[in-house]
Order: C-alpha cells, then sequence, then structure tokens
C-alpha cells in the first residue's frame, strides 16, 4: 500500500491546524470580541444548530451583547443589545451599510438589487426610486383597486372551499403574489394568460427561495466555491435562464401596449397611476447616466418586489393566524372589532384600516414574538471600526439578533406570551420605522425595509380579509402547533392548517 498521500495529507491538515490556532490565538489579542473556539478550518460551523437565532441567543448569555464566531474563514461579530445595534444601524451606519450576500443571492440577483447592492450612488438612487415612486403613498392609494381586485378574486375562490381543510400559509402567498404581479404590471393580464404566469412565477419562486434557504459552505469557506460541492450554484444557473426569459416575456408585452397608440384604452391600470414595470420602463429611457436603468437591473428590481414582497408578508400573515387561532379571545376581540368597524353588512376597505386599533395591535405583536428575519440583513463594514470597545474589523460578517431583544422580560413584561395589548398604548412609540431600538421588524436606518409601505398595508388588508369573511376552526383533534423554522425568514415549522365557514350575510359583496 502506497502510505505517500496519507502522509502528504497528514502533515498538511497538522501545518493548515497549527496555522489556524496560530490565527486564532494572534486573533484574540488584536481587540476582537470574546467567543466560542471551534474546530481548524471549519470553526464554529459544525456545532451551529437549525434554530440559529435561539442559539446565539444563548451563546450571548455566554459571552456577552457582542461576541466572535468563525464560521469557516468568515468571522462574525454576533450583537444583541439596542445600544450596540444603534451605534450599528444609525451611529455609525454609513460603515455598516453594505449587504453581505450569499452566493446564491448575488448569482440569482446580480448583486444590483436594492437588497444586496452595495450603498453608494447607485443604492441611493433605487431607495429614492422606490419611496419617491414606486411605492409612495401617492402610487400606493392610486393602485388600490389591483391589490382590492386580487384579495376579492381569493376570497370568491374561498367560497369553494368551505368546511375543508386550507393551507393559510399557500392561500396567503398565492394571494401575495397575485397582488405583487398585478402592481407590477398593472392588471395588464387577464383570464387564462393572468393563471398562466401567475402558476409560472409562483413555482420559479417557490425554488428561487428554497436555493436561497439552502445553507451553502462555500459562503463561509470561499476555497471551496469553485467545486459547487452542494450543487448550489448549478441549480441557480439552471433556475436564472427560465426566470429571465418569464420576465422578458412579461416585460415586452408591457413595452408593446406602452407603445401602442391606444394604450389608455387597453391598459386597465392606466388611469390610476403608473404600473411598477412603466415606472422601470420609463427610467430606462432617461439620458441621465444616474438615473437610467439597464434590463438587468429592472429585473434584480422585479424579482426583489416579488420574492421580498410575498414571502414575509404570507409568513407574518400566517403566524398572526395562527397566534389568534391559539388565544380565542384574541379572536373575539378581533372578530369584535371588525363587527363594530367595518359590519356583517359591507365588505371591507382599506379606508376602515386605520380603525382597526386592535388589529393593528396584534400584528405588531406577533412581529414582536416570531419576526420573518429574526437577525435582520447581515451587514458588511467597509472599513475596521470600534464597537463596544472591541475592533470590528473589515469586511466581517456583523449580525443583528433583534430575537433576542424581543425576549427581553426588562422590556416586554411576559415576553414569551402573545399579548396584543401591550402595544395599544403609546402607539407611536411602536411603529415600524426603526426608531426605537427595541423593536425593528423592518430593520432600521439606511437599509429600512424599502418595501415596508406595501408590506404594512398588505399585512393588515389581508388578515382583515379573511379574518371578516370567514369563521376558522382547527381540523377534528388537531393543536396549534407554534413551533419556528429558521430559514431565508422564520417560518412555522408545521404549516397551518385551518376549516373556513361563511361569516357574512351576503355572498354576493364580493362578486
Amino acid at each position: 500500500m502506497d502510505l505517500l498521500p496519507l502522509a502528504v495529507s497528514s502533515v498538511i491538515f497538522l501545518l493548515v491546524s497549527v496555522f489556524w490556532c496560530s490565527w486564532i490565538l494572534n486573533n484574540s489579542r488584536t481587540g476582537l470580541p470574546p467567543g466560542p473556539r471551534g474546530l481548524p478550518i471549519l470553526g464554529y460551523l459544525p456545532f451551529l444548530d437549525r434554530n440559529l437565532h435561539l442559539q446565539l441567543t444563548i451563546l450571548a448569555r455566554k459571552y456577552g451583547p457582542i461576541y466572535k464566531l468563525w464560521l469557516g474563514s468568515k468571522l462574525c461579530i454576533v450583537i444583541s443589545s439596542p445600544s450596540l445595534i444603534k451605534q450599528v444601524v444609525r451611529d455609525q451606519d454609513t460603515v455598516f451599510a453594505n449587504p453581505d450576500p450569499t452566493i446564491a443571492a448575488l448569482l440569482g440577483l446580480g448583486g444590483v438589487d436594492i437588497v444586496n447592492s452595495p450603498y453608494g450612488t447607485y443604492w441611493r438612487n433605487l431607495r429614492k426610486l422606490f419611496a419617491s415612486e414606486m411605492l409612495s403613498n401617492a402610487n400606493l392609494d392610486a393602485s388600490y383597486v389591483l391589490p382590492r381586485s386580487e384579495v376579492r378574486r381569493a376570497i370568491r375562490n374561498m367560497h369553494g372551499k368551505i368546511g375543508t381543510g386550507v393551507d393559510i400559509g399557500e392561500l396567503i402567498f398565492v394571494t401575495e403574489l397575485n397582488v405583487v404581479l398585478s402592481l407590477l404590471w398593472g392588471g395588464t393580464f387577464e383570464g387564462e394568460k393572468r393563471d398562466r404566469i401567475g402558476a409560472e412565477f409562483r413555482e420559479k419562486v417557490s425554488k428561487f427561495v428554497e436555493l436561497l434557504e439552502k445553507p451553502n459552505l462555500s459562503d463561509f469557506l470561499p476555497v471551496l466555491a469553485r467545486f459547487d460541492f452542494q450543487g448550489i450554484v448549478k441549480e441557480m444557473k439552471d433556475l436564472m435562464p427560465s426566470f429571465d426569459e418569464l420576465l422578458d416575456y412579461v416585460i415586452n408585452d408591457r413595452l408593446k401596449i406602452m407603445d401602442s397608440e391606444q394604450a389608455e384604452e387597453e391598459l386597465p391600470g392606466a388611469k390610476r397611476g403608473k404600473d411598477f414595470v412603466q415606472i422601470l420602463l420609463d427610467l430606462k429611457e432617461q439620458n441621465a447616466a444616474e438615473e437610467s436603468m439597464t434590463l438587468t437591473q429592472i429585473k434584480a428590481l422585479l424579482m426583489d418586489i416579488i420574492i421580498d414582497g410575498t414571502e414575509t408578508t404570507a409568513t407574518i400573515v400566517e403566524w398572526a393566524m395562527a397566534e389568534i387561532f391559539h388565544n380565542p379571545h384574541v379572536m373575539k376581540t378581533v372578530q369584535q372589532e371588525l363587527d363594530h368597524v367595518v359590519g356583517l353588512n359591507y365588505t371591507l376597505e382599506e379606508s376602515h384600516m386605520p380603525k382597526l386599533r386592535y388589529l393593528d395591535a396584534v400584528i405588531k405583536e406577533t412581529f414582536r414574538l416570531h419576526p420573518p428575519l429574526p437577525l435582520l440583513i447581515p451587514r458588511l463594514p467597509s472599513r475596521s471600526s470600534v464597537l463596544g470597545g472591541y475592533t470590528i474589523p473589515k469586511c466581517s460578517r456583523v449580525i443583528l439578533n433583534v430575537w433576542s431583544n424581543y425576549k427581553d422580560p426588562q422590556v416586554w413584561e411576559n415576553p414569551s406570551e402573545f399579548k396584543p395589548k401591550r402595544f395599544l398604548n403609546d402607539t407611536n412609540k411602536w411603529d415600524y420605522m426603526g426608531n426605537n431600538f427595541h423593536y425593528l421588524p423592518f430593520g432600521s436606518g439606511r437599509r429600512l425595509c424599502p418595501g415596508l409601505p406595501l408590506a404594512e398595508r398588505m399585512v393588515m388588508y389581508l388578515l382583515a380579509s379573511f379574518l371578516h369573511s370567514f369563521e376558522w376552526r382547527l381540523p377534528e383533534g388537531e393543536n396549534i402547533d407554534l413551533a419556528e423554522k429558521f430559514g431565508l425568514v422564520m417560518k412555522k415549522s408545521k404549516p397551518l392548517v385551518a376549516i373556513p365557514s361563511l361569516r357574512l350575510s351576503d355572498l354576493n359583496m364580493y362578486w
């Protein structure tokens, strides 16, 4: 037997181990935060738990509100105190304004979308575009008929499922996806064409999210990236051409309508303000270099809106429904409020939303107890800085564990209990704008979620619509399972299934 390869491998492993230990010891003397030591090369990767947010919270009890984790060759800094989080997102926000996207996200979105693009002029222009045009209150108000139409369509479809089990997460995901797609192209597609395109997007979005959620060793050990051992890069490369083709079809179809002399008559949304695709295509034609957009950038933004706009909304509405079912007194109070504000003889309208104060508190409490992004978006410091007296090196990954803040008994009375009433008083203190660092469901600072205006509207509208239109009960012998599943967003471990029955007196109101 030739023992030479084995001997060489052993020597290499020994040298790497010595180098690793020397590196770790050296770094421990350079002002880095404390933290657990891992294995050579792999660091703490082998010890990571499925529920990462919970594990990071437990480690904070041992190492403090700021500590380090070596995940492969990637240095991660975990922060879990509101005062230190404030330094990241507000006091030193320009230093920590860059995201740290995964290989899969960069492959899928090209790093030119609003979530994954680095801080700079291009990103600021995207942010301005979202805030002043696409998701401005004026444009969302003008486009209100589109989401209303899709939600009412979903309610009509639900009448055929009375008395049967309904997957709540799937119901909300499909409804919200249809809402987002209608906002993108203004109701251009109808009938069979609309259903076909919607089905194709559902399939591709589900696959895309599945790939983004897969842990990829190459993100922590870049030396392995060229080998793609897990096949994630290959799968993403296989998926993206068909995604591109579908987006091309939608964009080209939209261009034909824009070029048509009868655009005003042909486009259902033309008199309600511009749809998202039209806004982006108009920018593509601008001459100003800083404001014009390429087709690749347009596609990346459309995917941002489709993916981020559906996953988070569907997840939080499912969690809210689960908690409402789990707490009958909450269900009773919600329905009493809906009966008082809307009544059983009228359809729910967006104008009712500001009056549903208790339902708003239910949603805020759901964001606290089940935040879709318990660790927010990882940050990548553009230069070395100091936090809490420790050195934070350039290009380390900074993780903000806001989930741990939501379980702090010094801030939240009985933090593990679902108590919407805690949000009924001093509502401005607990808004979504990221000014209270004990409560950051949409982040804060420059990286505050750009989709917040749409998400805030749609979560309330979807939840109110399905609770106003139907009574809900669990299947015989079933109990609510509130176990969490960490991923791209923190979903329920077990899908919520409930049986609807009619609640409204007139079935024709939504026809």
